[in-house]
């Protein structure tokens, strides 16, 4: 471009009344966008007007608003000399080099898939929390927890991959597994941005809503979801035949308790319900005729989690009961996925022998589950949208457990003897 053409240019083109139409065409470039269609000002002073209509020749206008065909303009710069290699090079040439933001947000992108991939990764060992990371990626929380800075997104996503490689834990105290994972006692505090990720993980799990932790005991249970205990005495567990000083009555045993003096057992079977109502019937009808009998109370305790896995290691065969509909399907497969636990008239032809029987209401909530221990459960409970509940069927469970008592061993029932 010659330097009297250059002078023109910045004239006609380069002043204050027309900067909006270069950052326009600039912006159009910088997106990687093409030089065509319209552009707009709407609202535009006497002198923007006038201004374009030197630029252009155009006769006066009365309108507010401004508009020009970016082709015509490509092609008057052209053929005036104004610039002869068109609008994009006479942009350049007044307003500098134009930032590629296609390529930089391909790199940007890059950035934070690579910040992200310990969660891909995550979810590759665990398909479980395949939904969770693709939906923490998709949201952007990382990049908000971390406030936009990659290095510390990476930081995070580690840190939470190493956090979940060693859960579901047996009881283990929160500070103990921090140092544990990341070697600092206090890296999953309360109020932590690593804390809110990882629990946002645990919730995805339990299948609980993103407010179930909004308060101090609504973050113990879902700790306790993966056999995290905040403290020893908080979480407990309901028993009955495993604690020798109130035989035949339920007995509440503390995770302190469970881990320091944990029950005696020599082997046998280990019945798992989820609703204390089942205890309770069995206490009265049953009595010290009842054989061992946990009750998680919903979603499993530290202290639950740490006693079955104990009986496990010792012999147990846990078998396992609960409500059926997906709250209750969620729960059974945190037991079942125990060592040595196997269901308890829990499977499709229980289910449709109690739907048949009339017991049971209308499911309208939840969210369907795979079953893996009997597919066709889900099946059935799709297509009845029932909901049957254990109490409905404590007749069948008393007669199971009185039918255990009468022919089982004697000493798969020892009670509960405080370790020495």
């Amino acid at each position: 471009m010659a330097d009297d053409g250059g002078d023109r240019l910045r004239r006609l083109l380069g002043g204050p009344d027309t900067q909006w139409l270069v950052e326009r065409v600039r912006t159009r470039i910088a997106q990687g966008r093409p030089l065509d269609g319209t552009v707009t000002l709407s609202a535009a002073t006497a002198q923007q007007r006038r201004a374009l209509e030197s630029l252009l020749g155009r006769v006066p206008s009365a309108g507010r608003s401004l508009s020009v065909r970016l082709s015509e303009l490509d092609a008057l710069l052209r053929e005036s000399g104004l610039c002869s290699d068109g609008l994009a090079c006479a942009v350049l040439a007044l307003a500098g080099p134009v930032p590629d933001l296609r390529a930089e947000a391909e790199v940007g992108q890059r950035i934070w898939r690579r910040a992200h991939a310990p969660l891909r990764d995550l979810a590759s060992a665990r398909p479980e929390l395949g939904a969770w990371a693709a939906e923490i990626e998709r949201s952007g929380l990382v990049k908000r927890l971390s406030r936009s800075d990659a290095a510390v997104a990476r930081e995070l996503t580690t840190s939470a991959g190493k956090v979940f490689a060693l859960l579901p834990a047996d009881g283990v105290a929160l500070p103990v597994l921090a140092a544990r994972a990341l070697g600092d006692a206090h890296a999953l505090d309360d109020g932590r941005t690593l804390t809110a990720l990882v629990l946002s993980a645990v919730r995805a799990l339990a299948g609980q809503p993103a407010t179930s932790t909004a308060s101090a005991e609504g973050r113990r249970q879902a700790w306790a979801a993966v056999g995290v205990a905040l403290d020893e005495l908080s979480s407990r567990v309901l028993t009955l035949g495993l604690a020798a000083e109130l035989p035949g009555e339920p007995v509440v045993l503390t995770l302190r308790r469970v881990r320091r003096h944990p029950p005696a057992f020599s082997g046998g079977r280990v019945f798992v319900c989820e609703n204390p109502a089942v205890v309770a019937a069995a206490a009265d009808e049953l009595g010290v005729r009842c054989p061992p009998l946990v009750c998680v109370e919903g979603q499993l305790s530290a202290a639950a989690r740490a006693l079955l896995t104990h009986l496990a290691a010792h012999d147990a065969d846990l078998a396992y009961h609960g409500d059926f509909d997906w709250g209750g399907v969620r729960i059974a497969a945190g037991v079942l996925a125990l060592p040595r636990a196997t269901p308890w008239r829990y499977d499709a032809e229980s289910y449709s022998a109690a739907v048949g029987r009339g017991l049971g209401s209308r499911l309208a909530t939840g969210i369907p589950l795979d079953i893996p221990w009997d597919p066709a459960l889900r099946s059935a409970i799709e297509r009845h949208a029932v909901r049957v509940e254990e109490e409905h069927l404590i007749p069948e469970l008393l007669a199971d457990l009185a039918a255990m008592f009468d022919t089982g061993p004697a000493d798969a029932f020892d009670a509960y003897a405080p370790s020495p």
